[in-house]
């Protein structure tokens, strides 16, 4: 399968709207157990776009939205601005063809360069493919919480994994650097 990745437009939101929809009715790596509608998808979509996160899709040679991935906070406090939480979805079609190991991978570059030290995946249900896309990339796993969602009729841990960005913990951050203005004003 050949495909291309390019930064999220607004005109994306109606596939990346069905793709998360078909991943909240039939998978786990979402908690939510009811689609947003597309009108919630947007301001999502503005919210980590205007904080300056990176929101990539991945299409094919027509154009189509295969899937897409974005990184945003993994909480709001000042003291997390430096670390960064990856979202990875593909429509089931595109699944197991090395698109969300480019997703990834790219992610992981833009989020280097723009001076974030680390990113976590919060994997709903543990999924062992997800895992394995991450392990692949160098990310560890650093726990599990055990029975943290119920759905489809049966509960789920979340595992938690992390990979160091650039230098990591070795050296305090820059605080000129993107991150540290997160929070300013």
């Amino acid at each position: 399968m050949t495909f291309s990745l390019r930064d999220a437009l607004p005109s994306d939101l109606p596939v990346i709207t069905e793709i998360y929809r078909e991943s909240v009715l039939n998978g786990v790596a979402s908690y939510e157990i009811t689609p947003p509608e597309e009108t919630e998808m947007t301001a999502r979509f503005e919210a980590i776009k205007g904080k300056g996160y990176p929101y990539i899709v991945a299409e094919d040679d027509a154009g189509a939205v295969l899937g897409y991935a974005y990184a945003s906070a993994f909480r709001t406090r000042p003291a997390y601005r430096w670390l960064v939480e990856d979202s990875i979805y593909l429509a089931p079609a595109a699944q197991g063809r090395g698109l969300g190991k480019a997703l990834l991978k790219e992610l992981l570059v833009r989020c280097e360069k723009l001076g974030f030290r680390q990113m976590v995946a919060v994997i709903g249900g543990a999924s062992p493919a997800s895992v394995g896309l991450h392990q692949s990339l160098g990310f560890e796993l650093t726990g599990t919480l055990k029975g943290t969602g119920f759905k489809h009729g049966r509960w789920l841990d979340t595992a938690i994994m992390q990979i160091a960005l650039g230098e990591g913990t070795g050296t305090a951050p820059d605080p000129t650097a993107y991150p540290g203005s997160i929070f300013a004003g």
